[in-house]
């Protein structure tokens, strides 16, 4: 029987594994503990076209409920510009390339940005 919870390591490396698989552009995980209460990790990765999009996150949801994971919500399927897939713990933004540009969620999360100022 299949876990209900993963670790934040098992987490990281079943969503990464699912981005990879479907060949995501520039795969990023960020720990975001500490500095939003809404998730731990946020995921964040390109598809070349906005089918590509769909299906990388149409791959991440196959992987976690195969995990006996339940999605608590998915976001942007129609249009797959943009999809985010709510994990609870984790947070998975697919993006086209330029959609990624506009909002660089990177930037805005990460340690590295704030500490060179961009954030």
């Amino acid at each position: 029987m299949m876990k209900a919870e993963l670790s934040t390591e098992q987490l990281n490396t079943l969503v990464m594994g699912a981005l990879e698989d479907l060949k995501a552009v520039d795969p990023v995980m960020l720990d975001v503990r500490g500095r939003t209460s809404i998730t731990d990790l946020m995921f964040v990765a390109s598809g070349n076209s906005n089918r590509h999009v769909k299906a990388i996150a149409d791959n991440v949801l196959d992987a976690v409920k195969e995990a006996g994971l339940r999605p608590l919500g998915v976001e942007g399927e129609s249009g797959s510009e943009w999809v985010l897939v709510d994990l609870g713990d984790a947070v998975v933004h697919v993006m086209l390339p330029q959609t990624r540009d506009t909002y660089r969620l990177e930037d805005v999360w990460s340690l590295e940005a704030e500490a060179e100022g961009i954030a």
